[in-house]
């Protein structure tokens, strides 16, 4: 766990991400909660090994104490750029002596730790992803290992980390190509053996800059949150970068396991689409068993206090009705019942898109379903079925000499109070097997009170 730092992170924060991870199906083999031979895991409990490996390049002459200040170096740093040189460190305690070392740390001054960079070599190393990647060791400058405060940097730490835990492959962006040219630095001064680098091009946002908050979502926990399923993050995560040579795009996670490999990423950045993310989920939610679909919608329309039960016929029917809506997250769930338990027909009524239908005469239709839920005939037709309501419908339009939209839309506005959404017919007959199932504070607006509310319409226009 990298968290040199204790201040910046928390032991909330690693249990987050552990959290997450175990969400994501990935598991590892050593690590702080299962422990391993490598322990510890946390680099805030590796600062004596740190040391110890800080005192070897000393002694080997590889590494020296800097008393440099703040102020020292920011001079240091405004001098190179008047002569427009490279902004390496250039202080006297490269070259000083024992002597004067020892003299100035008797005075109890802070001291940082810096690596002595050789002058003038080429490092290279083969980066799976990019090929041959070289850097002049002038470029550089002596770099610090460890602070005044007894801290080491992240470029040290992980090239300890690594060569000490037997790190075989370092997968990473390819923001940190730079901190490579450190680290080979470091195992090959300790004669440890460089892993094999593979370095990721970024992920960026829809308008191609670098993904941000701003952007949505940016934790795993918040897309779990969400409604996304963990299979259907794995196969689109796989994706950015890399393909398997088809036309594929649906992959479960043990096809993944099997199929990826590091040669197929891709040097370009990937754009993380939200849109083709969820569409992606979709996916995955379709290819689940209908039983554990439900559940799942059942669940979380509970959770999200729309109903009080998550096994009764009216729950079981409203979430088999809301998947053939196909949703893309089961979150979208919640919405979609609320919207089929609401009866907005004012609003409609009075919104531009409901206009032509209105103006087409709706009060004959209004007064047709008004007339058949007291005569029964409606109810009738609903205990038949979805045969039962198409017939009713159709009888309706005979009678008034209307077809296709023209009938259509008007009796799902009358019973729906919208004008789109699932099919009336279904829509009503799970109305019908609410027994208080939804929860208090829900606006729900049973078949009879549409009626009555029709009622009064008709009788104003």
């Amino acid at each position: 766990v990298l968290n040199p730092d204790q201040a910046r992170s928390t032991r909330e924060s690693e249990e987050a991400m552990v959290r997450d991870l175990k969400w994501l199906g990935l598991d590892w083999d050593e690590g702080p909660d299962v422990g391993g031979p490598h322990g510890p895991y946390r680099q805030s409990e590796r600062t004596d090994i740190y040391k110890s490996y800080v005192d070897k390049l000393v002694d080997m002459g590889v590494a020296y104490p800097c008393f440099c200040t703040d102020e020292e170096l920011d001079q240091m740093k405004k001098d190179a750029e008047e002569k427009k040189l490279p902004p390496i460190y250039r202080g006297k305690w490269a070259t000083a002596s024992h002597e004067e070392v020892e003299a100035m740390k008797a005075t109890g001054a802070p001291y940082c730790y810096r690596f002595r960079v050789p002058k003038n070599q080429e490092v290279v190393i083969n980066d799976v992803i990019r090929g041959k990647v070289s850097w002049n060791t002038d470029t550089l400058g002596d770099f610090v290992l460890l602070r005044s405060n007894g801290l080491p940097v992240y470029n040290f730490c992980v090239a300890i980390d690594d060569c000490l835990m037997g790190i075989t492959h370092v997968i990473r962006a390819e923001e940190h190509l730079p901190n490579t040219l450190r680290q080979v630095l470091i195992y090959d001064a300790l004669g440890f053996t460089r892993p094999v680098f593979s370095h990721v091009s970024l992920i960026l946002a829809p308008d191609k800059s670098k993904l941000s908050k701003r952007h949505g979502a940016t934790s795993v926990g918040e897309f779990k949150t969400l409604g996304y399923l963990a299979p259907a993050m794995i196969n689109y995560l796989s994706l950015l970068g890399w393909n398997d040579g088809t036309e594929q795009e649906i992959f479960a996670v043990d096809e993944l396991q099997h199929k990826f490999s590091l040669e197929r990423i891709t040097k370009s950045p990937a754009v993380f689409d939200k849109v083709k993310l969820s569409w992606m989920n979709g996916q995955h939610l379709r290819q689940l068993p209908e039983q554990e679909l439900v559940g799942m919608v059942a669940s979380r329309l509970v959770d999200a206090k729309v109903v009080n039960s998550a096994t009764s016929p009216f729950i079981t029917s409203a979430a088999k009705l809301l998947l053939k809506a196909n949703l893309e997250l089961v979150s979208e769930a919640e919405p979609g019942l609320r919207s089929l338990l609401s009866y907005p027909l004012d609003e409609v009524l009075a919104s531009e898109e409901a206009k032509p239908f209105v103006q087409d005469n709706l009060k004959e239709v209004v007064d047709a379903v008004v007339a058949a839920a007291d005569s029964g005939d409606l109810g009738k037709a609903l205990e038949g079925g979805h045969d039962g309501f198409k017939s009713w419908v159709n009888s309706v339009g005979k009678a008034q000499k209307r077809k296709g939209k023209r009938l259509f839309m008007p009796i799902r506005i009358a019973l729906t109070g919208r004008m789109q959404g699932p099919d009336v017919g279904d829509q009503l007959e799970i109305l019908g097997l609410e027994k208080g199932d939804v929860a208090a504070g829900v606006e729900y607006v049973p078949l009879a009170q549409r009626v009555e509310k029709l009622r009064a319409w008709a009788a104003t226009h």
